[in-house]
């Protein structure tokens, strides 16, 4: 199970009507959904992406169980459903069942694991930008061809290079932080981050308040470091402490 901890609640499902709007579709898995148990949350997801998809959030594991064995294939506005177990608990479940604090914890990891697919995402785009166009690398004489421009004139084109945001840099194990009270030093960052396995080192700046430098022994420190602190507190809530992964 993909939580490894506790069981999940929630149903993902697939495959539905796109043309549908979310509330009616809402409405409907409802009704379907709510034969096997206590419904709490139904999330229809409406970006282009992911659209025909959704999450049905039980109040117990077993009701997902079973409505995963009668739902799978039932027809929804005439396209057959497919349904799986979901691999992370949902928001609703947590908010039930833990603690503010837990909350918080859980939707930092969930935040964490947005940037790290998107991050991802972005790394292979790149790629895919910087690959030649077939036909276009070589002219008669061998020689790379190139486009006639006017002096400081950037390129525009498809194969220029784009800067990926902060926020979707590919993890490794330097930390990025930043938005920090002016006051907060070495003493009160190495407070928060060495309670995380593999901790090495704060770097901080001289001369540049509000930013610092975290290293790890390995990627796996850093990852659980930044899905642990990404978005937190710092001074009464004066400041919100940003955290992403270095820039290679």
């Amino acid at each position: 199970m993909a939580s490894g901890q506790q069981p999940i609640a929630t149903v993902y499902v697939r495959n539905l009507e796109e043309r549908v709007k979310p509330e009616p579709l809402k409405e409907a898995l409802m009704v379907i959904f709510s034969e096997y148990g206590n419904v709490i949350d139904i999330v229809v997801k409406t970006n282009l992406k992911a659209k025909g998809q959704a999450f049905v959030v039980f109040d117990k594991p077993e009701s997902a169980l079973t409505a995963i064995e009668e739902v799978q294939g039932f027809e929804l506005f005439e396209k057959p459903m497919q349904v799986a177990l979901a691999r992370t608990r949902s928001d609703a479940t947590v908010k039930q069942t833990g603690n503010e604090e837990e909350f918080d914890a859980h939707k930092r990891r969930r935040m964490a694991e947005k940037d790290k697919k998107k991050a991802l995402e972005t790394a292979e785009e790149q790629k895919r930008l910087k690959r030649p166009l077939p036909g276009a690398e070589t002219a008669v004489s061998g020689r790379p061809t190139k486009n006639a421009r006017g002096a400081g004139l950037k390129s525009t084109g498809a194969g220029a290079a784009a800067v990926v945001p902060d926020e979707y840099l590919p993890p490794n194990r330097i930390l990025f932080v930043q938005n920090l009270p002016d006051d907060f030093g070495k003493d009160e960052l190495t407070g928060i981050f060495s309670r995380f396995e593999g901790f090495r080192e704060v770097r901080t700046v001289p001369g540049r308040s509000g930013i610092a430098f975290v290293e790890y022994d390995a990627e796996a420190g850093a990852i659980t470091a930044k899905e642990n602190t990404a978005g937190m507190a710092l001074k009464n809530g004066e400041k919100t402490m940003k955290v992403t992964y270095q820039r290679q």
